[in-house]
């Protein structure tokens, strides 16, 4: 476990930084985060979220589960939660990286069921010289396309279309890696790691009941450990205690109901399971600096 635990985890493709959004997708392009890194991205994993990356110029030196690949555009790479990977991209790079939050995964993947790419670490070269429009890899890249920009100028609608999109957009990537005529070995981490199985458990556990405000003694019951044990799991794999992930998830619950609802700041406390609007206030600003009411108006200003 210790060679592990040295690897850091990231909350964001290349930082440490919060979940910026209230949506379950993120999505910019490479160059945007990449060039601020030194277009350097060092080895790393993530406890909850997918990438999806598409490279459409320049080069990538992937590090992937301990082998590294050289890669040139164009080409898609699937980066599942818990994989550790790594980026050195060219400077002349151009694509993006599409994030996705563990509920829009875990959904995506219970729609896809076994033939989803979601959990499975793969890269994909992209053959995009045909000219015809009914290519499938180049409509992986009209897909990416059509995504950053829903993502980039919300309109009416604008979640459920970025969710088809991307569910779109799955499905295409998986008719990529079911093709036989795609050798590419696949990389994940082991699966037979029971930390690991530990924590998916967990966060299919805070997914099904984080709005009953479980204790993490409880929690841990369930998994058959204790709540010591579950902690010690969390940090070293997620590198966040088992009750920061627990509100972590409320949070992102709560930014997604001030942003996208007309409920009162009282029934989405009531929603989330505060005993009282007050203590949902002081949970909230505690982990934003803004009081849920500010929060809602900065984001009905920005869209």
């Amino acid at each position: 476990m210790s060679s592990r635990t040295a690897v850091p985890v990231f909350k964001l493709y290349g930082e440490t930084q919060h979940w910026p959004t209230p949506d379950l997708l993120h999505c910019e392009s490479i160059p945007e985060r990449s060039q601020l890194h030194d277009w350097r991205i060092r080895p790393h994993r993530h406890a909850d979220l997918v990438h999806i990356l598409l490279i459409t110029q320049g080069s990538v030196e992937l590090a992937l589960e301990g082998t590294t690949h050289r890669l040139q555009s164009a080409c898609a790479i699937v980066v599942p939660a818990m994989a550790i990977h790594g980026f050195l991209f060219s400077p002349d790079v151009q694509g993006h990286i599409i994030t996705l939050a563990k509920p829009l995964a875990d959904h995506l993947h219970a729609v896809m069921g076994e033939s989803s790419t979601l959990k499975q670490a793969d890269f994909y070269p992209l053959h995009l010289s045909s000219q015809s429009e009914s290519n499938p890899q180049k409509r992986i890249v009209t897909l990416v396309s059509q995504i950053d920009q829903e993502y980039r100028q919300p309109a009416p609608g604008r979640d459920r279309l970025l969710e088809a999109l991307i569910q779109a957009l799955v499905v295409e990537l998986s008719r990529l890696g079911a093709c036989t005529e795609n050798p590419i070995k696949r990389y994940g981490p082991r699966q037979s790691d029971k930390g690991r199985q530990h924590l998916e458990r967990y966060q299919t556990l805070i997914e099904a009941h984080y709005r009953e405000q479980p204790s993490i003694e409880a929690l841990a019951e369930q998994l058959g450990v204790s709540s010591a044990h579950l902690n010690m799991l969390c940090r070293q794999l997620a590198g966040r205690s088992a009750l920061q992930l627990l509100h972590e998830r409320l949070l992102l619950e709560a930014k997604r109901q001030l942003t996208y609802t007309n409920m009162t700041i009282g029934q989405v406390s009531d929603r989330l399971g505060f005993s009282e609007p007050a203590y949902f206030t002081r949970f909230f600003k505690r982990n934003t600096a803004l009081s849920p009411r500010d929060f809602r108006i900065r984001q009905s200003q920005a869209r």
